[in-house]
């Protein structure tokens, strides 16, 4: 405002989605620290900001999301490369397998990061039962 207070969604801070975050593999909360300490596995802490991840558990969500996209892809290509040319099965060996690999490797780290960092950014928990009596 112009006469200097600040309105109360100015004092909140701006928490913006943590997507660049999370596929760039950065610390959810501050983007500066490591998230992994190799391909997959987590470190127990940010190097820049303490924050803990104790919190992340990604669970098999990474991989499902591989195998689901990724295995649409080749099959689809598989099925396209049949119909087209109907190649001797060592040519299917020969396309295939390495793009399996591409396609299911190459985004797993960084879909694990994102679920992450979507994860903290939502404050997402496990989940519990409420047990509530009503009097």
């Amino acid at each position: 405002m112009a006469d200097g207070r600040s309105t109360p969604a100015a004092d909140k801070p701006q928490r913006s989605l943590p997507i660049g975050r999370g596929l760039r593999g950065r610390c959810p909360c501050c983007g500066e620290g490591p998230l992994f300490d190799g391909f997959l596995s987590l470190r127990r802490h940010c190097a820049q900001c303490g924050l803990d991840y104790g919190f992340a558990d990604a669970g098999d969500g990474p991989a499902v999301f591989v195998i689901l996209i990724g295995g649409c892809i080749v099959v689809f290509a598989a099925l396209i490369a049949e119909v087209l040319y109907r190649p001797p099965y060592w040519v299917h060996a020969a396309l295939w397998l390495p793009l399996i690999l591409i396609v299911t490797l190459v985004p797993l780290r960084l879909i694990k990061g994102l679920l992450i960092a979507l994860q903290f950014h939502h404050q997402a928990a496990e989940g519990g039962l409420d047990r509530r009596r009503d009097a």
